[in-house]
């Protein structure tokens, strides 16, 4: 795997695990439990930004992505090599939700569309129903034929 892709793909990694901790349902509980965005703790699981950091924090060593390497050598050259590879894939990880947000976003719109579609329908056939049921018996059979002449 190429430097670029492996960056790219550990960027895209962090974007889908920091959107799905902090968006998903399935993790709504935990987000509670620690305050929603009232509390610092809360605020890092509500936050798909800040979750992120953390995020990729974690999958650099754990991927060996490193694509910023620092001149200072020893444990000082290591630590910046983490920090600033972490913070160059959460920026990576930023852009990427930015698109996504405008794919999610359009996704939106046709479910929406297609949502009052739906609901005009149903409004119209209680509206019928409605009106079916104020008629009087004898003309609630339906329309009559036409009388032949």
């Amino acid at each position: 795997m190429t430097e670029q892709f492996q960056l790219f793909a550990v960027a895209a990694v962090v974007m889908g695990l920091s959107q799905t901790l902090t968006k998903e349902r399935i993790f709504a509980p935990l987000r509670e439990k620690l305050g929603g965005k009232d509390t610092w703790f809360g605020y890092l699981v509500s936050c798909p930004y800040c979750a992120s950091h953390y995020v990729a924090f974690i999958l650099v060593p754990l991927t060996g992505t490193y694509p910023i390497r620092v001149v200072v050598g020893g444990w000082v050259g290591s630590v910046l090599s983490w920090f600033l590879s972490s913070i160059l894939v959460t920026v990576i990880a930023a852009f990427y939700r930015v698109f996504f947000w405008f794919v999610d976003e359009s996704q939106g719109l046709v479910r929406r569309r297609q949502r009052t579609e739906e609901e005009e329908i149903a409004t119209k056939r209680l509206v019928r129903k409605k009106v079916e049921q104020e008629l009087p018996p004898e003309q609630r059979t339906g329309p009559r034929p036409p009388a032949s002449h």
